[in-house]
């Protein structure tokens, strides 16, 4: 594709087929106003829309839009948003964990009585994390920040029969809003010492206040509300009772694609707006992330460690991975390669997508069958489902860092960075917290193939949605070895713009 052949406007394509998307589900919905429009006919067309804004992704990173070679990022609607390769690669994400989920929710929900309202508000969640990655001003960031939010509170209690659901939600919801008053009110401060709300205007301008004080709170606040989108420790509390309650698959979905969507966000917030050296008098962030980088892993692999239920062993595993993904900002010293580290970063939350959602949507086929949701309960899963537990172990030994998939090098790619920094104590960190993560993620394996199954356990049908996803994330996740270095490249490239 040849950029100057299509208008400026095209470049946001992908993201307006997510919300397009969102709008055909509600006129279908409309259609049979009761609820009784054909599930199949709802999720095949959130599926299509999934895989058409991918496709669109795919194509414009190959074609190198919003890219040096090509001319640069595209800038719309007065610089408050930009399409480049870091927003692209976040789409491929987002996208890719979409058409997942929803192939597996075909299934989970076959009984679900509001299933347009479901694949709706993945649709516009979805939609919200993709203007994340675009947004280029501090006010479209919080805008699309809370369109990611909003639908995900109510996804997350979308099981109303089901009391820890709802529990969860609100609990989701109290705490996601004063996150967002946290990080709102850190833009004003932001706002009332540089007078510019556009990332570059504000790093013009903050290079020359004299309100360090106040810009220094306001990004203080500004990293705080971006934390509990990426269930930083300690703004984590949230994410094991979200995870642990909502229906197996949106625990995938906001655990690996919401959290990559607040990544990429803090990636450009932090390296455009407040670049270090401009912020330097009023806050060291490098040195704060630092210190949410080792406190996070730790705390989430050890609070995993202690787990009986896989479910809630996954939520916390989760918040353990936000840690080693925030080395991709911790280890932005003056010495390092910054292109290679935050494209680590980029690179790891790709592989995290494909293995994550894996995990959690064979907690979901395991929640589908019945089965219980304790390690005991997992025991000889294998003799009843060999393929999905093969599955299954791909997805966890991926996650601890073993070379069974992508999860191998992108673990490898995050402590070279932590190395080029020259923070070693990110690098200790991550190696001792990934051997603590075998642990725990080998209890599910030991019980899957080595114990006995208990002897009522029955497996109730094969159901075609959640197989096809979960072969989907598994083939991903080990091609994503072998292929691993033009992942990393794509990355590199694409961070390597924000920080020239």
């Amino acid at each position: 594709m040849a950029q100057a052949s299509l208008p400026a406007w095209a470049a946001i394509a992908p993201a307006a087929v997510l919300g397009l998307t969102a709008l055909a589900l509600l006129l279908i919905d409309s259609i049979e106003p009761e609820g009784t429009a054909p599930s199949r006919l709802l999720a095949g067309s959130a599926v299509v829309g999934a895989l058409a804004s991918l496709a669109l992704t795919g194509w414009y990173l190959v074609a190198g839009t919003g890219q040096p070679r090509t001319g640069g990022a595209i800038t719309l609607f007065g610089d408050t948003l930009v399409v480049d390769g870091m927003s692209l690669f976040l789409t491929a994400i987002v996208a890719s964990v979409v058409l997942l989920v929803v192939l597996a929710s075909y299934d989970y929900l076959e009984d679900h009585p509001y299933q347009a309202e479901y694949y709706t508000l993945v649709v516009l969640a979805a939609t919200g994390m993709t203007l994340m990655a675009s947004a280029n001003s501090l006010a479209t960031a919080f805008v699309s920040l809370e369109l990611a939010s909003l639908p995900s509170y109510a996804l997350v209690a979308s099981l109303k029969g089901d009391r820890g659901s709802i529990e969860a939600g609100l609990k989701y919801f109290l705490i996601g809003a004063l996150s967002s008053a946290i990080f709102v009110y850190g833009i004003s401060l932001v706002y009332a010492s540089s007078g510019a709300l556009l990332f570059a205007d504000v790093a013009a301008a903050v290079a020359n206040t004299r309100l360090t004080g106040i810009l220094g709170l306001g990004v203080l606040m500004v990293l705080g509300g971006l934390a509990f989108k990426m269930a930083a420790v300690p703004f984590h509390f949230w994410a094991p009772e979200a995870y642990e309650g909502a229906p197996a698959p949106i625990s995938a979905f906001i655990s690996s694609a919401s959290k990559a969507a607040g990544f990429v966000l803090a990636f450009r917030v932090f390296t455009v707006a407040f670049p270090a050296a401009a912020v330097a008098g009023a806050i060291d962030w490098a040195v704060a992330f630092q210190i949410l980088a080792v406190v996070t892993m730790t705390v989430g692999n050890f609070a995993a460690a202690t787990q009986e239920t896989v479910k809630r062993m996954l939520a916390y595993s989760s918040v353990g991975h936000a840690g080693y993904v925030l080395i991709a900002l911790a280890a932005l010293t003056g010495s390092a390669d910054q292109g290679l580290v935050l494209g680590a970063g980029m690179a790891h939350l790709l592989v995290y997508g494909f293995m994550n959602t894996g995990a959690f949507l064979f907690v979901g086929l395991v929640e589908y069958w019945g089965v219980g949701r304790t390690f005991e309960d997992y025991n000889g899963l294998a003799q009843k489902a060999p393929f999905a537990s093969v599955a299954m172990t791909i997805f966890l030994f991926s996650l601890a860092g073993l070379p069974l998939g992508g999860g191998f090098l992108s673990k490898f790619y995050l402590l070279m960075a932590a190395i080029n920094g020259g923070v070693a104590l990110l690098a200790v960190a991550l190696v001792v917290n990934s051997a603590i993560s075998l642990f725990f993620y080998a209890r599910v394996v030991k019980a899957m193939w080595i114990e006995d199954p208990a002897e009522d356990l029955e497996i109730d049908g094969y159901p075609t949605g959640i197989y096809v996803a979960l072969v989907i994330a598994a083939v991903a996740t080990v091609l994503l070895l072998p292929a691993f270095g033009p992942v990393a490249e794509t990355a590199s490239n694409a961070a390597s713009v924000l920080v020239a």
